[in-house]
């Protein structure tokens, strides 16, 4: 009879199961492994970019498009006031803040746009200028807080005024406080790993959105805006400050073209994409802040100036009805002696 021994048996046994244990949990956790060092680049990597695109890919799931709505809602509601008290609000304002204002935000960030934003430069550098530069300028022409203090109850219109005429407010609505801000967040964000960090959380890259508005608010509203700021320059004061800030993204857009690294590191050669070049798009994105900063600098400085000729009108008259009135009280004196 044949006799076993299952001590040895079961040595012998032994590493035949431990080999074929550890072959069977080799490919599990391999394929861990990989998951685990994919980059998170390839979880967004969108379709080929086309215009069909920008509206098949919209979304109206984020934070900034709920904030865009209430934003809207709490506008047109001021203005229902308004009208239902029988007081005139311009037409111009609220086409001006829900039109390109809310909708030039709406229009980079909750359309299609936003699945290439972290993808393409270029398409980041459309947002950068929107949400930095043109939407502000339309928020601040809207006169928000403007409405906000005609319609408002006593109490938070008393809380309103204390903001707005805070320590803090005046500090960072100084003009050149805000220049200071306006010019040297880009450099701090595109010359540093902070870019590459808003590429992989996406929180910080929404975080970076808002940043943008508030930055342009910031700068334009006490330029531009039409409503009640402390420390308001006249505006020979406003439109050299313009002008200083028009060489601004001309230098900025030449540096990004002529620069021989790429922006983010390996992030976008990562992505993989066979329908973009990085280098062609980093030297794309330059142009458009290069061109768009032009364009949006002097667009700005001409709405400056027509607000300074009908300031300047708007004071002739004034002069004139005093000087009137100067007049009439002394005709009177004249012939009651």
């Amino acid at each position: 009879m044949l006799h076993v021994d299952p001590i040895s048996l079961a040595t012998s046994a032994a590493p035949q199961l431990t080999a074929g244990a550890t072959s069977t949990a080799a490919p599990s956790a391999a394929v861990e492994v990989t998951a685990r060092v994919v980059p998170l680049a390839a979880e967004a990597t969108p379709p080929p970019f086309s215009i069909t695109a920008v509206f098949t890919e919209a979304r109206l799931d984020s934070w900034l498009a709920v904030g865009l709505v209430l934003a809207a809602g709490l506008y047109l509601y001021g203005v229902h006031r308004l009208r239902v008290r029988g007081d005139r609000w311009p037409v111009a304002r609220t086409i001006f803040f829900l039109g390109p204002g809310l909708g030039g935000i709406a229009s980079v960030t909750v359309s299609g746009l936003h699945a290439y934003d972290t993808a393409l430069l270029s398409v980041h550098m459309v947002q950068h200028m929107v949400l930095s530069m043109v939407s502000p300028i339309f928020l601040a022409l809207g006169a928000p807080i403007t409405l906000a203090l005609r319609t408002l109850p006593t109490g938070p219109r008393k809380r309103l005024l204390a903001v707005v005429h805070s320590r803090i407010a005046r500090i960072y609505t100084f003009p050149l406080v805000a220049f200071a801000i306006f010019v040297v967040n880009p450099f701090a964000l595109y010359f540093t790993d902070l870019y590459r960090y808003t590429l992989e959380h996406a929180w910080a890259h929404e975080l970076v959105h808002a940043h943008f508005i508030m930055t342009g608010c910031v700068f334009f509203w006490p330029l531009l805006g039409l409503d009640p700021l402390p420390g308001r320059w006249p505006y020979p004061g406003r439109a050299l400050l313009m002008l200083l800030s028009v060489p601004f993204h001309t230098v900025l857009g030449l540096t990004i073209m002529q620069s021989t690294t790429l922006f983010a590191g390996d992030w976008y050669p990562s992505l993989g994409l066979s329908w973009a070049d990085p280098w062609e798009d980093q030297v794309l994105a330059g142009g458009i802040l290069w061109a768009g900063g032009e364009f949006v600098s002097v667009t700005m400085l001409a709405v400056l100036v027509v607000q300074w000729m009908r300031h300047a009108e708007r004071e002739a008259r004034r002069i004139d009805r005093e000087l009137d009135r100067q007049e009439a009280r002394q005709r009177a004196a004249e012939a009651a002696g």
